[in-house]
């Protein structure tokens, strides 16, 4: 009888045993497929989305750049208060951890780490996005303060209604970020109009990466915003400011350190920490050549890009790459050889982030984005 019982229990573990491994090889199963189809869904709703996320971020980067040093400090601090505790206690420099060599680290530490002069105020190197407000100090001049911000000197007298160099101790004067002049937006007002009032580039307006949009394709502005100028001059001081148009005479001959112009135009807009290359102003369908030999590496011929547009980048035997961006059409491929001055990348357009026809044209080294008159002059 005992013997019948065991059988009948052993039999009954072992049904269980095999109801569960099968169970739990259907549920895994069933977890697979739910998961990779949760995944595909994931992934297709991404590929749609992400070139809005990229464009409204790029598009936005001047405003939310001083939200990503915030958060990047505050999780740096963050992480710096939990982890303190265990990197005092862990020792990891082997010191004999006794109260005398503490008291001794620490004065030698506020010995070191304690400035001159507590009170005193340095500019921070970083680009503004708005215009401050500054007060005069003593031994200020107009030139000074210009020199102190990187701004010209009429800029200064522009924002403040100033109609010579005489400034008091006390004074608060309206800083703009960037040299050129401030535009209150009114209700008919254009990117072109207000470049052509204030004898301004329209590219440079938009390039511009404080300048919001309601639109960032069409360029519609809001009334009553402030558009910040580059290198605008006020509509009564401008017959003192006659701007020279720079020709740019290329493609000529190549230069020592391979470089050649891309194509003949306008030398519309230079470089800046905003602006990362320089623009060549041509008729549509102009012929862009390679500025210097080397292999095509990428080629974009249609979408917004980043604001590119339709471009070209190739990689240069000289060690540096260069972009050739708003083109409206390609003449190369993806690992093609070009040479300096002859082969033909693409044409003039008015793809991407413009307001006109022009070849934006950068140059990029092993420390990022260089000056191209570096190479060109």
């Amino acid at each position: 009888m005992k013997l019948i019982k065991s059988f009948f229990s052993r039999a009954q573990l072992s049904s269980n045993i095999h109801f569960l491994t099968t169970e739990a090889k259907g549920f895994l199963t069933f977890s697979q497929i739910y998961g990779k189809d949760k995944v595909l869904i994931f992934s297709n709703l991404f590929e749609k989305n992400k070139n809005h996320i990229v464009k409204n971020i790029l598009i936005k980067r001047g405003r939310r750049n001083r939200m990503f040093l915030h958060i990047s400090a505050m999780s740096v601090l963050t992480a710096g208060i939990i982890l303190s505790p265990f990197i005092s206690d862990s020792n990891l420099f082997g010191k004999n951890k006794n109260s005398s060599t503490f008291a001794q680290g620490v004065e030698g530490a506020e010995q070191s780490l304690a400035p001159e002069d507590v009170f005193q105020t340095q500019a921070s190197d970083k680009p503004r996005d708005k215009i401050i407000s500054y007060t005069v100090q003593k031994g200020d001049s107009i030139s000074i303060i210009a020199k102190k911000f990187g701004i010209s000197s009429d800029t200064i007298k522009w924002a403040n209604d100033l109609r010579g160099d005489n400034i008091t101790i006390g004074d608060s004067l309206s800083i703009l970020p960037v040299a050129g002049i401030a535009h209150k937006v009114e209700r008919g007002d254009s990117v072109y109009s207000i470049a052509k009032k204030y004898s301004a580039n329209a590219q440079a307006i938009v390039d511009y990466p404080f300048n919001d949009f309601a639109n960032p394709q069409t360029f519609s502005l809001v009334e009553g915003q402030i558009l910040i100028v580059p290198d605008g001059v006020k509509p009564e001081e401008a017959p003192r400011y006659v701007r020279p148009v720079y020709v740019v005479t290329g493609p000529v001959e190549v230069m020592g350190g391979g470089f050649t112009w891309p194509l003949r135009g306008t030398f519309n807009q230079s470089f800046s920490w905003y602006h990362p290359g320089i623009d060549i102003g041509a008729p549509v369908g102009t012929p862009i050549v390679s500025a210097n030999s080397g292999t095509v590496a990428q080629v974009f011929t249609s979408g917004w890009n980043g604001g590119y547009g339709t471009h070209v980048i190739v990689r240069g035997s000289n060690g540096y790459t260069t972009l050739y961006a708003h083109m409206n059409g390609v003449n190369v491929s993806p690992g093609d050889a070009v040479t300096a001055g002859k082969t033909v990348v693409g044409w003039i357009g008015m793809t991407g982030r413009t307001t006109g026809p022009h070849l934006h044209f950068e140059t990029r080294g092993p420390n990022g984005n260089a000056n191209p008159m570096s190479f060109l002059q």
